[in-house]
């Protein structure tokens, strides 16, 4: 986790000191359960002061250790589950949360006082099945409206190595969420895992709010991806499992590419080293193989990240910007694999 990220989890476990200490009104069930979606954010009641998003009782702040790069914002998380029940742990999958829960995520630029939100995403868990909404800020950051339909908006920021950028932001439609949320055609949370957020004593803070109904001491748990101290494999392989594995994999939406990058997968070939694409196109810029070990410009990985292409960018999602620092920490990875 980054600096800023670690700031961020710290300003999150305070505040959930801070709520359950004061014991917040509590949050609207009803409008997570029931059907229709509220116009604005503040109806859900996730929060005691929504401006601050300081969360009310039983909102608990978390953080990944190696998180999805969106366009370099910060994201704000927090889980709730509905009093009298908890989320059952599970030490591969996604916590099976109980019908009433939620998952909120804000994305945002700056850190502390100085965090503009640009978005939220809520996954809502009902009776049905999991949901997904998108809500979009107002400019005084006091509440978000619905925006089903998404929306597009202009957005500009400093990068980690000073660079000034202009974008424009692309918040998700309803049916986007869908897409990369998607496991066997059901909606399925991504982060809500005992690997990722098994640091920093997050789990142990779970069961102790009630959210989660235990913690082994054994509990996986992912790299850091820009943990210099780390395997650099290790590294790598945490960074594609969180940015692409949620589609590429035998039950997600780029199933059909062969192409499989979840941590535990093992066979070289699944993983992209050496493999050719199933159909070639313009996405493989000219170059044979998904990977090419010991040539990091010849894989096509790299290619479609390094991307902003709406035709040939990987991921197809979420982004406006390539990712100069994961970019380089996979170079870095495939030009030390092995050539045959």
């Amino acid at each position: 986790m980054t600096r800023a990220g670690l700031a961020l989890l710290a300003l999150c476990v305070a505040a959930f000191g801070v709520a359950a200490a004061s014991q917040p009104a509590r949050v609207n069930d009803a409008a997570i359960t029931a059907d229709g979606y509220p116009a604005k954010l503040s109806d859900y009641g996730f929060f005691a002061d929504l401006t601050k998003r300081t969360p009310a009782a039983r909102v608990v702040g978390y953080g990944l250790e190696t998180p999805l790069f969106s366009d370099y914002t910060t994201k704000q998380r927090f889980i709730y589950v509905p009093a009298g029940a908890q989320a059952k742990y599970d030490a591969k999958a996604a916590f099976d949360f109980p019908v009433g829960s939620a998952l909120i995520k804000t994305f945002g630029y700056g850190a502390g006082p100085a965090f503009k939100p640009i978005e939220t995403r809520l996954l809502l868990r009902r009776a049905s099945g999991w949901v997904a909404i998108p809500y979009v800020w107002n400019a005084e950051g006091t509440d978000a409206l619905v925006k089903r339909a998404g929306t597009r908006l202009p957005v500009s920021f400093t990068d980690p190595s000073g660079r000034a950028r202009q974008i424009s932001y692309a918040v998700p439609n309803a049916n986007q969420c869908k897409d990369c949320h998607a496991l066997s055609g059901q909606i399925t949370p991504i982060g809500a895992k005992a690997r990722y957020l098994n640091h920093h004593g997050q789990l142990q803070a779970l069961v102790k709010a009630g959210l989660l109904d235990r913690a082994p001491t054994n509990a996986p748990r992912v790299a850091r991806w820009d943990d210099p101290k780390a395997p650099l494999d290790a590294r790598a392989r945490a960074y594609l499992e969180i940015n692409c594995a949620h589609c590429h994999n035998p039950a997600g939406a780029a199933s059909n590419s062969g192409l499989f990058l979840e941590l535990d997968r093992t066979d070289p070939v699944a993983l992209g080293i050496g493999k050719r694409p199933v159909a070639a196109g313009r996405g493989s810029g000219g170059r044979d193989f998904a990977i090419a070990p010991g040539n990091a410009d010849a894989s096509i990985l790299i290619y479609r990240l390094r991307s902003t292409d709406p035709g040939i960018a990987m991921p197809e999602l979420g982004r406006a910007t390539a990712h100069d620092e994961g970019i380089a920490l996979l170079s870095e990875w495939i030009e030390s694999l092995p050539t045959r």
